[in-house]
């Protein structure tokens, strides 16, 4: 278990002053704390690495964390915490995020002891809405416990973790009880184990202790959980066949995401008795001033001197922002996980039915468009010629990033039109270290060749082509990332049915966005 080995009111990395433990997992402690650079009350995990963490471990580890929180930003604005800061000090890994004013729900279960069945399904419909989304995008939080969960007065509930799952190299160390029986076995996990996680926590919520006790030692708890039968609910209520349709041992057994949204919803509506609780405050949210005050008077003594200090700098470059953003149904690029695909190696070889697109990447605009296309200006400034029909899908942004998906609705084909002034140096190594990792995690990816360097309009430009999802939701997908100067850049994805790759009309549409695409006049 990890240990508080720095005292509260020290500072981690330098610069957070530790105030006050508010969630204990077995690998990682969370902590309210200060920026005392900023002045910011802010939110710590400290999470201990393996020994003899590589260097590389350490950037990789650090990199996802940031990356991963950024882009479930623009997927789900307030709903996810940001992760303002990785650092990793002396084998701790150091994660600082925005204050949440809300309550984590191990303090408010510790509090009260246990749900209303009603409460406990607003708060899970609420969770199963974020995983949604997250799964849409290929993201697996692989961490979901209490004390990533923050329940908010007036607001939706505020998650935690993202990017955390596999920082110890060991699945669910850190919250062993809520582990999935994949992750006890330490196989590959996906969008099921999230669901088990949601199941655990509607159970914990409404028993008022986990499906899987603690046993003290996470080998003995996670091996419980693999093996011994669920405890049957007797307080869930409405909520039962929910809660042991997501606890199912056999990943493909539990219930689907459409089912439990349907269970959790008639429980709202069955049951009208809802459990009225005052407003909720956080505990710190008073005392933050005075423990601030208190703090500094123990602010000298640092953490211990001379530890080696990495600090990962928050950046995300716009290759990496390029994970499908929120839309509505299947209007958006169609990248689903499909709960049967079977994952495939990093690098396999080039499937012999993708060839590379033709269209060059200095190509200059054709004198005329092609018969059906007109050419479309964004209120951002770029521009491209779109194909009759198609129109402005999705739009996500944030402070300096935005995102434009287009198509004809109803699914593939799709274009992405991302912009990020957070742009890494190398587009090749964007692809490979950033989006890649991110990409391997959907089900039946299989990257189609290599990632190539290329140029495009007169910029250093790099290009990914890939695969993934299985049977008739198996897509094709070609990405060009390119720089413009001053950590600016833009990323283009093109995305259709695996089967409609090698259309007629889906080579021209490629040719004619790269050939028509312009950026905004600086």
């Amino acid at each position: 278990m990890v240990k508080a080995h720095v005292s509260a009111h020290e500072l981690a990395a330098g610069r957070y002053r530790l105030l006050e433990v508010f969630a204990r997992e077995t690998n990682r402690l969370w902590w309210y704390a200060e920026d005392v650079a900023a002045a910011q009350p802010r939110l710590v995990a400290q999470t201990a690495l393996p020994e003899a963490c590589a260097e590389e471990t350490v950037r990789r580890v650090t990199a996802r964390v940031v990356r991963t929180s950024q882009t479930m930003r623009l997927l789900r604005p307030g709903q996810v915490a940001t992760v303002v800061d990785a650092v990793v000090e002396a084998g701790t890994l150091w994660t600082v995020t925005e204050w949440i004013d809300g309550t984590p729900l191990c303090e408010l279960l510790d509090r009260e002891g246990s749900f209303h069945p009603v409460r406990a399904a607003r708060i899970g419909l609420e969770l199963l809405d974020l995983l949604q989304v997250a799964h849409d995008e290929g993201i697996t939080h692989g961490e979901l416990s209490p004390g990533q969960v923050f329940v908010r007065d007036g607001g939706p509930v505020v998650v935690t973790g993202f990017g955390l799952a596999g920082a110890t190299l060991v699945p669910r160390l850190t919250a062993p009880s809520y582990a999935s029986p994949e992750q006890a076995r330490d196989e590959r996990i996906g969008p099921a184990a999230d669901l088990w996680a949601l199941g655990a926590l509607l159970y914990t919520m409404v028993e008022g202790r986990p499906p899987f006790r603690d046993r003290g030692r996470p080998e003995a708890t996670l091996k419980a959980v693999d093996r011994l039968p669920l405890r049957t609910p007797l307080r869930a209520g409405p909520l039962a066949q929910a809660v042991q349709g997501l606890l199912r041992k056999n990943s493909r057994e539990r219930l689907t995401r459409p089912v439990v949204r349907a269970a959790l919803t008639r429980a709202l509506d069955e049951d009208g008795e809802e459990d009225r609780r005052p407003a909720l405050v956080p505990r710190l949210r008073g005392g933050y001033p005075s423990m601030r005050l208190a703090g500094r008077e123990g602010s000298r003594r640092a953490v211990a001197a001379g530890s080696a200090l990495t600090v990962i700098a928050v950046a995300v470059a716009a290759l990496a922002a390029t994970h499908r953003l929120p839309g509505t149904g299947a209007a958006h690029e169609p990248e689903r996980p499909a709960a049967s695909a079977t994952p495939t190696g990093r690098h396999p070889a080039t499937p012999t039915a993708t060839p590379t697109p033709t269209a060059t990447a200095s190509a200059p605009a054709p004198a005329a468009l092609p018969a059906g296309y007109h050419r479309y200006t964004a209120p951002e400034g770029f521009s491209v010629a779109l194909p009759h029909g198609w129109k402005r899908l999705v739009t996500s942004r944030v402070t300096d990033a935005y995102r434009v998906t287009f198509g004809p609705g109803g699914g593939a084909p799709t274009l992405a039109v991302t912009y990020s002034e957070r742009v890494g140096p190398d587009p090749v190594a964007v692809w490979r270290d950033d989006v890649e990792p991110q990409l391997e995690r959907l089900p039946g990816y299989q990257r189609v060749g290599s990632v190539r360097a290329t140029t495009y309009q007169g910029h250093r430009a790099a290009d990914l082509e890939w695969l993934a999802g299985t049977g008739d939701a198996r897509v094709h997908t070609f990405g060009r990332g390119f720089l413009l100067g001053g950590h600016r850049g833009f990323s283009l994805r093109f995305t259709t049915a695996a089967t409609a790759w090698d259309a007629t009309g889906n080579r021209l549409a490629l040719k004619t966005f790269l050939a028509t695409f312009r950026v905004p006049r600086a």
